[in-house]
């Protein structure tokens, strides 16, 4: 960000803040605590976005597994002031399914030597020395990265197959920025201290090790329901099945939003406005529209889509995993979450468990198009051949998709991002954050950390949210 944004003047119209997703609640939480007028204006009829609670005949899900943990104190607490007793505090477990055998995840020394055996652990080490002793420069895919840090085998046996069937490209085509960027820190030698020394001993977890997190004992939609109570209560307003389609602007400021369409037209004179939509859907949002070059930087970026099947089971106690890594190149499914685990009151009927199966798609493709009915039997079909049910006790089941869960880190992409960063500078009454609004695949509490930022500028800081996941700044210390 080289262009500050103006702070707020307060007689003002609104802020219009595009998105109910956890950035774009937090900042309008922010400024509605300092009595700024502020509008959220949300595509869908619920809001949380990806981190939304969606409810079946009394069962809960969330879509994809969102864990609560963050270093920044900020966050937490504003956590905890929202929930307080309602914040559970959960133990991690997770497992890799890979031919047919668990393997802990993070990786625990003696379950990985016993799973893999004496000459395939000989392997990975060999593999691991070849790649500290000759690393791969210059260091540019996920393969690349991974490799330098794993070895060679490792990569293919735990990375390569699974990364694959998620992002639906060759890791080869994946930017190292992403693994830097999710997995900063980790490498075999850390992994093995993990497996082998207590933690006082490592001066710390690693962030990718977390063996505990926060959960919302219904969900996360609570968190989310919590902070547009608190907006409406300071006189905010939220606003659903309101999605953006027009954003007009003069040389240098944003001046109008329409929302909605026919019945539910509505048009918003705004005196700043904080996106959380994707950066391509802002770009072709802008009346008048920008430089040719501008769209084809937009339309230059990806997104991975996704769905979850949820099934439900009758049967308790199906595996005491949160949620299990599928690295099996025979069934679709990449990731199944068990939501009794994360809290038992996800699911109503203690007899029975709720597994969310999980497919990672492109909107269109064979998968994304199934009909529901077709997605659960391949779901329940799947669970069975896994042989973690039986058909008999997959009782009922639901869909849900989810357009543009993941920005794909692809050739490419940083280039694009510049490219749109620098035009949409010029507009000083405009801030991006969150995952989409910056193309950047964040954790949860970055994306809150970024729209406190943005609120904040508007208050009279200083702050650029672009910092937030970079270098640490915002990771490690706290912003006060």
């Amino acid at each position: 960000m080289t262009t500050a944004p103006e702070p707020i003047d307060r007689p003002t119209p609104p802020v219009a803040v595009i998105g109910a997703g956890p950035a774009g609640l937090t900042a309008a939480n922010e400024l509605a605590a300092h009595a700024v007028p502020v509008v959220v204006l949300e595509q869908d009829r619920q809001i949380g976005g990806l981190a939304k609670t969606v409810e079946y005949r009394g069962f809960r899900f969330d879509i994809g597994g969102h864990r609560f943990f963050t270093r920044q104190q900020t966050i937490l607490t504003l956590w905890q002031s929202l929930l307080g007793d309602d914040l559970l505090v959960r133990p991690r477990q997770s497992r890799i399914l890979y031919g047919g055998r668990y393997f802990n995840y993070p990786l625990r020394l003696f379950n990985t030597l016993r799973n893999l055996g004496i000459a395939e652990s000989c392997r990975i080490l060999v593999s691991y020395l070849q790649a500290r002793l000759s690393p791969i420069r210059p260091e540019a895919s996920l393969a690349d990265w991974v490799t330098n840090r794993f070895g060679r085998r490792l990569f293919e046996l735990f990375f390569k197959s699974y990364t694959e069937k998620v992002w639906g490209i060759s890791c080869d085509e994946i930017r190292a920025q992403w693994a830097a960027q999710r997995i900063r820190g980790l490498s075999l030698r850390t992994a093995a201290l993990a497996m082998l020394l207590p933690a006082w001993r490592r001066g710390g977890r690693l962030r990718t090790l977390t063996d505990r997190f926060y959960y919302p004992r219904l969900g996360p939609g609570m968190m989310w329901d919590a902070l547009a109570t608190r907006i409406t209560a300071a006189g905010g307003m939220v606003c659903l099945e309101s999605p953006v389609v027009a954003i007009h602007h003069d040389e240098d400021r944003l001046t109008r939003l329409v929302s909605g369409w026919g019945s539910k037209r509505a048009e918003w004179e705004v005196s700043r406005v904080i996106a959380t939509m994707p950066l391509r859907t802002l770009v072709r949002r802008l009346i008048p529209p920008p430089p040719p070059e501008i769209v084809a930087a937009a339309d230059r970026l990806r997104y991975r889509d996704f769905l979850t099947v949820a099934l439900v089971v009758d049967a308790p106690d199906l595996f005491p995993d949160n949620w299990l890594y599928i690295h099996d190149e025979t069934v679709r499914v990449g990731r199944i979450q068990n939501y009794r685990n994360w809290s038992v009151e996800m699911v109503p009927d203690r007899g029975r468990s709720f597994l969310g199966m999980e497919y990672f798609c492109f909107a269109g493709d064979e998968l994304w198009e199934m009909e529901d009915a077709e997605l659960v039997a391949l779901a329940k079909e799947e669970l069975v051949q896994l042989g973690l049910a039986t058909a008999a006790q997959v009782s009922d089941g639901t869909v849900v998709r989810m357009p543009k869960a993941y920005p794909v880190y692809d050739e490419g992409f940083e280039e694009a991002v510049s490219t749109i960063r620098a035009y949409l500078d010029r507009f000083r009454n405009l801030q991006v954050i969150g995952r989409n609004g910056m193309h950047r695949y964040n954790n949860m509490d970055h994306s809150m950390l970024t729209g406190l930022l943005a609120a904040r500028n508007l208050l009279g800081e200083n702050h650029d949210p672009w910092l937030v996941n970079v270098d640490g700044q915002y990771h490690e210390e706290d912003i006060g």
